[in-house]
């Protein structure tokens, strides 16, 4: 049981690093897209892990934790694809030396 509790609580631990470098992903990245990859990437992977450290640490919870997981797995990507389309739609520029922006370049074809 007891071994149980440590995987619990590590698993957690990495979950809250992922959350953590999502973060700082956030804060370091030069617009809203690559902001929104980084933030969204990284914390899925964290929410996911540090719920199912959770659910480790207290087996009783695991269903309910799964659950979540599932949620958010589903949730979290397609949040951040409609709020970067919306925001493309809105005007909101790449950063200079960005490679491409293909959704534009699909624009430009249409007006043709």
């Amino acid at each position: 049981m007891e071994i149980l509790k440590i995987a619990g609580a590590l698993v957690t631990l990495v979950g809250s690093l992922f959350l953590f470098l999502g973060a700082v992903g956030i804060v370091r990245m030069p617009d809203l897209y690559n902001r929104m990859q980084a933030g969204t990437k990284a914390t899925t992977l964290g929410t996911i892990l540090t719920l199912l450290g959770v659910g480790i640490y207290h087996p009783a919870w695991l269903g309910r934790m799964l659950l979540l997981v599932i949620f958010v797995a589903i949730t979290n990507p397609i949040s951040s694809h409609a709020l970067a389309r919306a925001a493309h739609f809105a005007g909101l520029k790449l950063t200079k030396g960005s490679v491409c922006d293909t959704l534009a370049d699909d624009e430009e074809g249409d007006d043709a």
